[in-house]
């Protein structure tokens, strides 16, 4: 290899590390906000274990899985979508505002009416919870849709301040809300989930304020509406919303037939290890969540930029996870006796949650260049697996059967994705995961 083609490469690679440097330091602000958000979490679900019981927090749980799948459901891709389409123009702002706003209201309503008529005529498919506790929670989704929304937004035009600060609020009322609502209100949890929704509420206006604030200092465009920009959004948001779906669905369906087959109890003892499962997932997705604009800006087919992230986030994932088997020992301790299998559950999702964590990273390349159709397939066989495997252990092995399946579903996904990444780009699996490693 001559001079000449030596020094282009060198100069790309010092460009992507000065570019993975300030990457880094938005991580690093971006994961900070998140571990803030974890003990928002760790102690409300504290509270309201010590409160309300395992049966208290398997109801709550099951609310908030039911609320959350359904807007993964209605958001139609469209979150990814409005990062990707205007993190490469900006001048796409206004109008994707507009008709993200105006579809988050239209179809989080029908979404909300939907799931409102069936806890009224299926009661049965929500186990023990009360209709009314899911009609109250089900009003909170056309607001829920637009936090998800705007949120992406902010993060397209490289508000991450912005956007840090914004998740931090509105995830801080988890526990705002059960303090004040079961230790100082000493009320139960109908009152939780009303002060829940009204939160959800009030964080979405004041985003919807901001992202009009933001898109009139940024862009001088009229405020309107644009269907060809809508339809190609969407066109793009569908495929990625297969992935986004069948990934919502197996992480969080198997609470619910948890809870529909051995009971909210039983349910409520593994949301506590899943809580924790997810929350490993954390960093990884805030690596994935700032590569994602970066990648798309970028454009860079070989994977340049996503093999020297992914490397650093397959040595930083395996020491949280290994950091994280003692610590399970001590779950039982934290949340009570009836939780002493979380211990077990939380050590069988680690393997799977290791592997989904690096996955979720990888696949921002694939993401950035448009999502070729082999993605959206693999999640849709992966989730054909996942409901077999949840259906045919967790009648017979309950929560315990739900966390096998669980794992096995997520180290599929993350094999399926890392060849795909490894025969499109050429790359070894040592370049994409051993640190160190670089081809000139």
């Amino acid at each position: 290899m001559n001079g000449g083609s030596i020094e282009p490469i060198h100069r790309l690679h010092r460009f992507n590390l000065r570019n993975l440097s300030n990457l880094w330091i938005h991580i690093g602000w971006t994961f900070a906000t998140r571990l803030l958000m974890i003990f928002n979490s760790v102690v409300a679900g504290i509270i309201v274990a010590r409160w309300l019981g395992a049966d208290g927090v398997g109801q709550l749980a099951v609310i908030n899985v039911a609320v959350a799948t359904i807007v993964q459901i209605g958001s139609f891709g469209l979150p990814s979508s409005n990062t990707y389409f205007i993190a490469q123009d900006q001048s796409h702002l206004r109008a994707a505002a507009i008709n993200s706003l105006i579809f988050a209201l239209g179809i989080g309503a029908v979404l909300a009416v939907a799931l409102t008529a069936i806890a009224s005529f299926r009661p049965d498919w929500f186990g023990f919870v009360s209709p009314d506790l899911i009609r109250i929670a089900a009003i909170s989704i056309p607001f829920q849709l637009i936090t998800l929304i705007g949120l992406n937004i902010l993060l397209a035009v490289g508000k991450i301040r912005e956007f840090n600060l914004l998740d931090l609020a509105g995830q801080s009322f988890v526990l705002i809300n059960a303090a004040l609502v079961l230790l100082l209100l000493k009320r139960g949890l109908e009152t939780l989930v009303t002060f829940n929704t009204l939160a959800s509420i009030l964080v979405a206006i004041v985003i919807a304020l901001l992202l009009v604030m933001t898109a009139k200092t940024l862009i001088q465009s009229k405020w309107r509406a644009d269907i060809a920009l809508l339809r190609r959004m969407i066109v793009y948001g569908l495929k990625f919303h297969i992935s986004i779906l069948a990934g919502a669905i197996i992480i969080r369906a198997d609470l619910l037939v948890v809870n529909h087959f051995r009971g909210a109890a039983e349910a409520g003892v593994y949301s506590v290890a899943s809580q924790f499962a997810l929350l490993l997932m954390l960093l990884p997705g805030v690596i994935a969540t700032l590569l994602f604009p970066r990648v798309t800006s970028e454009q860079d087919v070989r994977g340049e930029t996503t093999c020297l992230v992914s490397r650093y986030a397959t040595l930083i994932m395996f020491a949280c996870c290994l950091a994280s088997v003692p610590f399970s020992f001590l779950l039982p301790l934290v949340y009570g006796s009836a939780f002493a299998d979380a211990t077990k559950l939380l050590l069988i999702l680690l393997p799977g949650v290791y592997l989904i964590g690096l996955e979720s990273v990888l696949v921002q390349h694939f993401n950035a260049l448009g999502l070729p159709r082999a993605i959206p397939l693999y999640w849709v066989i992966t989730l054909i697996l996942n409901l077999v495997l949840v259906l045919a252990l967790v009648p017979r092995y309950g929560a315990q059967g739900a966390a096998i399946a669980s794992s096995i579903s997520y180290a599929m996904i993350f094999a399926l994705v890392a060849l795909h990444f490894h025969t499109s780009t050429g790359r070894s699996f040592a370049e994409v995961f051993v640190l160190g490693s670089l081809r000139g």
